[in-house]
């Protein structure tokens, strides 16, 4: 076939050893397993046009990231992604209150509140367990804008997280 890398065996080697966590970053990005799915197919279609040189790389993860980070920034900027989402989320079954189901629903939700690269901060440096620099070099910005992004949007998940029961508990006090 033509236009195919000649390494093709090391390319599916390499996707087939990273797609879940590829999937797993994608949808704390977006919040949703299709599109998390469409990022990752356009991200190692990318990957696949420029396999014989980042097969050469010393971390072909962090280039695969940064595609993938590409390709969900490119994403929101389409129109179609601007009209709103649904108002509310069908109700659901009452499951075991251990199995904390609902506070990672509530931290997905609250996350997908953010504004994309405070987002973008907090997959890349409490998921994917980066450091501040190599979070900087992924985001191509300085490491006091990923410190700055990434306390902001840690004090907003905060203050929602905590904000919404302090205010029932006011509003119990003042009735």
């Amino acid at each position: 076939m033509a236009g195919l890398p000649a390494d093709i065996e090391g390319y599916r080697e390499y996707v087939g050893a990273r797609l879940e966590p590829l999937r797993r970053t994608a949808y704390l990005l977006c919040g949703d397993w299709h599109t998390a799915d469409d990022l990752v197919s356009t991200a190692l279609v990318r990957l696949l046009r420029h396999w014989r040189r980042v097969s050469r790389m010393d971390s072909p993860d962090a280039y695969v990231r940064r595609i993938l980070l590409r390709v969900w920034l490119d994403e929101r900027r389409r129109p179609w992604r601007r009209e709103a989402a649904w108002a509310e989320v069908p109700d659901a079954t009452v499951g075991c209150a251990t199995d904390g189901v609902a506070d990672r629903l509530t931290i997905l939700a609250l996350l997908a509140e953010l504004p994309p690269r405070r987002r973008a901060v907090l997959v890349l440096r409490y998921f994917c367990d980066l450091s501040v620099e190599e979070t900087a070099r992924e985001l191509g910005c300085a490491t006091g804008t990923v410190k700055s992004q990434s306390a902001r949007a840690i004090e907003a998940l905060r203050s929602r997280l905590v904000g919404v029961p302090a205010r029932v508990e006011e509003t119990r006090t003042d009735g």
